[in-house]
């Protein structure tokens, strides 16, 4: 829930009509009403969160028509002498309007009140927090919808991994002055493949906090085609910085044994602990060499290549399109190399199309390539003998 809007809508209402609590409820199973936001100029016993059926409430037998919308004091209806709340807190002027939603569904309510009577309060008043209840049933509607795409997206997720239906593909990684396949590149594919991309899944599942889950499931899959891999050849799988600092890889990279294998560092979200990062690097060290990948785009800036002391670095594409025919692309890669030379690193140009773009990374140094001019991502199956054929 939004709480911060509709708290704000509450505090807003009350001011406005000068009374002590405002509230917002909804309706839950087993007849019972809970308390989903509250703003009061006093310390009240109760917040969000509380429960208790909703027939102890004014609210629930408003909406059912048994008491009006407004009451100036509860001692003009003899039936709220049998509500406790009317002396526990003790209830003096009360308003109140259910919350409908836009299908009619009865939701919860909204409601003002102080624990005095006030002949003063009207029908125009009424009229005002009704109006502030619509701004509350838009945050509560945008709301709900969030969590209806919420659930889809884990009952998506959910059956992905029950149907084991997660896919590898692979795409060969060149060797830029021979043409020799050195590697590949493992890349997760999905069921819907046809309609979404692979990104769609892994940001979806991280917006519902699933999105390291889902990455680790994706290293176990690259992982089990390794060993159709010849030995001369690694495997690299990627990784964002959350996952590494879950502390889960390392355990399924024991659990794969002996591996070449280069764990490719990705990134769409800026790191806030390089030094963290660092540190759970260390023993995954052990196991892979490290890769950063989508160098020159993105967060993937100085920081990372100083930091980190990677073995690899991938260039992005955007580097990589059209090099032959742009002087300052040249330039920059240029540089990168001579820095991946100084700490001891090799570069991989991705997304390499044309002869012309080869010749030239390779005129400049830029040791391996990978890209469709090279091969496209492929079966597991068919990589495993384009890599043996070499």
């Amino acid at each position: 829930m939004r709480g911060g809007a509709i708290d704000r809508i509450l505090n807003a209402v009350r001011v406005h009509l000068g009374t002590e609590i405002a509230f917002a409820s909804r309706y839950i199973e087993n007849g019972q009403k809970e308390l989903t936001h509250i703003d009061a100029d006093f310390e009240l016993p109760m917040g969000p969160g509380f429960r208790d059926p909703r027939e102890n409430s004014y609210c629930w037998h408003i909406a059912e028509g048994r008491l009006p919308e407004l009451i100036q004091d509860p001692s003009d209806f003899p039936f709220t002498q049998d509500i406790a709340i009317t002396h526990f807190l003790p209830v003096g002027c009360h308003l109140n309007t259910p919350l409908r939603l836009s299908d009619g569904t009865l939701y919860g309510s909204f409601c003002c009140l102080s624990r005095s009577p006030d002949r003063t309060m009207t029908e125009r008043d009424l009229g005002v927090l009704k109006a502030f209840a619509a701004l509350a049933v838009e945050q509560i509607e945008s709301t709900l919808d969030s969590d209806y795409r919420h659930s889809r997206i884990d009952a998506r997720i959910n059956k992905l991994v029950e149907e084991k239906g997660m896919q590898i593909v692979q795409q060969p990684i060149h060797a830029i002055k021979t043409g020799k396949p050195v590697g590949a590149e493992c890349l997760a594919r999905f069921p819907d493949a046809m309609m979404r991309g692979p990104d769609k899944w892994f940001d979806e599942a991280a917006e519902i906090g699933r999105g390291v889950e889902l990455e680790l499931l994706a290293v176990e899959c690259a992982l089990e085609s390794m060993r159709k891999v010849p030995n001369d050849c690694y495997l690299s799988v990627n990784v964002s910085p959350e996952a590494v600092m879950s502390g889960a890889l390392g355990a399924i990279l024991d659990k794969a044994g002996e591996t070449n294998l280069v764990i490719e560092l990705t990134e769409h979200n800026q790191v806030e602990d390089f030094p963290a990062l660092k540190a759970a690097l260390e023993p995954i060290r052990k196991r892979a060499r490290i890769a950063i990948d989508d160098v020159g785009s993105g967060y993937a800036g100085m920081r990372h290549l100083v930091d980190l002391a990677p073995d690899l670095l991938k260039l992005d594409m955007t580097l990589t399109r059209d090099i032959h025919k742009d002087v300052a692309r040249c330039a920059l890669v240029g540089a990168m190399v001579k820095f991946a030379e100084a700490i001891g690193s090799k570069l991989i140009a991705e997304g390499i199309e044309y002869e012309e773009e080869a010749e030239v990374l390779r005129r400049l140094g830029v040791e391996y390539g990978q890209g469709f001019f090279y091969a496209k991502p492929m079966p597991v199956e068919d990589a495993a003998k384009y890599l043996k054929k070499g």
